[in-house]
């Protein structure tokens, strides 16, 4: 008969091993540092580990994302996060490649102005346009109101929007269109010189024939 606390500790680890890439994309929008974020995600999965098999299988995500977002608000009290939320990208995006310049520019604009917010505002606005959670569940996340929610949704948005870092780029003007180079008209053909008309000859004078003596009378 299989160990249950084996298998309840196969679940964890299945469940760790397929949250991990979606938990630390979430943490770096929070955080503003790649390795940060990963501490951050190893922190929250050794606690839910600790109470894996209290939490009810239907209230994980949730219980999770609410684990990350307290860690997280923990690890600024403690750490001063105005010095560690200078936007650090992965190692994976440090070496920009041919296509890759614009992606990294943009994202380095993202998580600096992210990183401008307070730490409810960053994190509703994490959870809201990234998570893709509804105000209601992000007032449960967090533990808070709905209206508070909407406030910090508010302030935040706001704040972006008038982030310069984050507005479009201008667009290009259009290049001015050429003038089409006239064609160059042929050199003219000289007409061939007519051949010369040949001068007329005069005919040869011909001499009158002798007349034979015996011809005469």
């Amino acid at each position: 008969m299989p160990d249950e606390s084996a298998t309840e500790d196969d679940g964890f680890a299945e469940f760790a091993v397929a949250a991990w890439p979606r938990l630390v994309r979430t943490a770096q929008l929070l955080t503003g540092d790649f390795h940060e974020a990963e501490d951050l995600v190893q922190t929250t999965l050794a606690k839910v580990y600790g109470r894996w098999r209290r939490v009810p299988r239907a209230e994980i995500d949730l219980y999770v994302r609410r684990a990350l977002i307290n860690n997280n608000l923990s690890r600024i009290r403690r750490k001063r996060v105005a010095h560690l939320l200078t936007p650090v990208l992965p190692e994976s995006l440090r070496q920009p490649s041919a296509g890759h310049a614009e992606a990294v520019e943009e994202r380095t604009a993202l998580l600096a102005a992210l990183a401008d917010l307070t730490a409810r505002q960053r994190a509703v606005m994490v959870l809201r346009y990234w998570e893709d959670l509804t105000e209601p569940q992000i007032a449960s996340v967090l533990g808070c109101s709905l209206g508070t929610v909407k406030s910090h949704a508010r302030r935040g948005l706001s704040a972006l929007r008038a982030d310069p870092r984050l507005a479009p780029a201008p667009a290009a003007d259009p290049a001015p269109a050429t003038a089409a180079t006239p064609r160059a008209a042929p050199a003219a053909v000289p007409n061939p010189a007519p051949a010369p008309v040949a001068a007329s000859v005069p005919p040869l004078p011909v001499p009158p024939l002798p007349v034979p003596s015996g011809a005469r009378r």
